[in-house]
This record gives C-alpha cells, structure tokens and sequence, in this order.
C-alpha cells in the first residue's frame, strides 16, 4: 500500500483530491493536517480507511508515508513545500506554485536538491481534446503557430459558490486569473512550447470583492505569436474554449468538440469524430510514478516554476 498525506484543506479541490488518491488501486490518505485541527479530524474520519488528523511534522517524519498532497493557500506553498522537499517526501500540490519568483526558484532547487517527485494540478493536460490539438501543434499539420486563445470562465462570484478566502489578495496573489485563469495560462505556454516574452493584462472588479473577477491577459511570444487568456468568476454557461491558428491551419475546440482546417482536411472544415484516449488526471499519475522521471514535463517543476513567471508578469503593474 502507497500511503499518502494530505496538508490543508484551504483549496476547494481539496476533498476531490483526497478522494481520488483514495480510488486509486493500492493508493490510501493515511493522514491528513489542516490549521484547525477540529476541520482536520472531521476530514480524517470522513475518508475513514484507517485515515488519522497528525500534525506536520508527524506528517514528514513519517517513515511510511511517501508523499504529500499540498492544499494550503498559495502564500504558504514555499516554506510547506521545501519542508515537505527535504524531509524525503513526493509533493504534489494545487497551482500556481507560488506567487513571487523567488519562491518559485527556491522551491525548485529543492526538488533538484532532493530529487524529488514533484507534480502539479495541471489537469487539461489530460484531457482527450488537448491531447488531439497538442499532437496537431507538434505535427506541424498547422504550420507555424501564431495564434493561441484559451478561456475557461465560471459563475463563481456572482452565484457566490466560491469561498471567501479564494478573494483574500495576500493569500491568493489575486483573484480570477491566478486561479482559474492559470489553466489558459500553462496551456498556451504549452501549446506554444515556449514562455512569452511579454504580458499584458486588463483586470476589472464586478462584484466588489476586491480583487477582479474578469481578466483577459495577452501574451506575446518571440516569434511574434499571440496568446489571449480569458477568464471570468462571472460568465454563465460559457464552454472551455480552445482556438489555434497557424500558417497553414486552425483548430478550435468548445468543450468536447474539436474542429480543424489545414491541408490534411483539404483545407475544409471539420470536425474530429475519434479523439484519443484520456490519460490518467496528473494526481493519478503522480501517485502511481515511481520516480521523478516518470513525471510529464507539462506539469513537473520546470512548468510549474514557468506559470509562476507568467502570472507575475500578468500582474505587474
């Protein structure tokens, strides 16, 4: 049996993720830690399956536990990871890894330092359309890419579901684009396989919550592409939305649908009846790796330290 820990339950996914390390064969939580500790032994006897509350540091010298699902909010993620990182533990935690870049070079020299198994929740990774549209990208079946839009939007703030301290601006770093919007952001970066060389951002405030809940970020790569991440804690019903422009096709995606024309479809439009199978979630593959060499680059330390870079210069002012 693989015996995993978790450590906070700050972030909404939280629970989710407990609850598929739980699902996976030979894989259980066997701890859990969270600053109220009264929270902490509810969650243990939730997930039951032997699961016990324990501080951190029972926690890390814990001989039988291999790693560490890290939840705490982003502010914490240094000083927590590069503990959990020394003390011999695989991490994996919820993005963006940190909200300086300091930290975010800090915490990876400890992962190189300790050879660490490290991974971060970069879940459209894994998903059946990403999947067809980075294998098109990287074919070269769209010639040279120079355009690349991801918007993923929820109604959040104004059907008021998301908790009140997902709008703390000291334990967030801001509000919709450093979470929600750092899916369209680890995606362009991947889909462009490069970092831009500029960010610039509009940010407003709809709800009055203090940090803004509708963004658009525009990146620009050295190549002279363009990247548009849209995100929004107050759109309704609006499908996660991939478009891909290059010199000789484009994609486009709205949730599972995906379209392309480019010379393979003799330059028609149409749409793809057999994506390929989904891989398994980046906490499944995590969990189950049995070095850190088994984990993706889309979502090991080098991307997770990348996003860290963008995200602070979406919010450069």
């Amino acid at each position: 049996m693989r015996n995993y820990a978790m450590l906070g339950k700050w972030h909404v996914h939280a629970e989710q993720y407990a609850n598929e390390i739980n699902g996976q064969s030979g894989c259980r939580i066997a701890k859990v830690w969270d600053p109220d500790e009264a929270t902490a032994k509810a969650w243990a006897e939730k997930l039951g399956n032997g699961c016990v509350s324990a501080t951190v540091e029972d926690i890390l010298s814990d001989k039988e536990i291999e790693g560490v699902v890290v939840c705490t909010a982003t502010n914490e993620h240094p000083e927590l990871i590069i503990r959990c990182c020394d003390a011999g533990k695989a991490v994996f935690t919820e993005k963006v890894l940190a909200l300086r870049n300091e930290d975010a070079e800090a915490m990876r020299e400890a992962v190189k330092r300790n050879h660490t198994r490290f991974g971060i929740s970069f879940p459209h990774l894994s998903e059946s359309p990403v999947l067809f549209a980075l294998d098109v990208v990287r074919s070269g079946k769209l010639g040279e890419i120079n355009y690349v839009r991801f918007r993923k939007a929820h109604n959040g703030s104004t059907a008021n579901w998301l908790p009140p301290h997902f709008y703390d601006p000291i334990a967030c770093g801001g509000g919709a684009m450093i979470d929600l919007g750092a899916h369209p952001m680890y995606m362009i970066c991947e889909i462009m396989g490069a970092e831009p060389v500029k960010v610039q951002s509009a940010f407003t405030e709809m709800t009055g919550r203090g940090v803004e809940d509708n963004a658009v970020s525009l990146l620009t790569f050295a190549n002279g592409a363009v990247g548009v991440s849209e995100t929004s804690f107050v759109s309704t019903g609006y499908p996660l939305t991939l478009e891909v422009g290059g010199t000789e096709g484009t994609l486009m995606f709205h949730d599972s649908e995906v379209r392309w024309c480019c010379p393979e479809t003799g330059n028609q439009w149409q749409t793809v009846e057999k994506l390929p199978e989904r891989l398994p979630s980046p906490l499944e593959q995590w969990a189950q790796a049995k070095s850190p060499e088994a984990i993706p680059e889309g979502f090991g330390i080098d991307a997770a330290v990348r996003l860290t870079r963008v995200m602070v210069a979406a919010y450069a002012k």
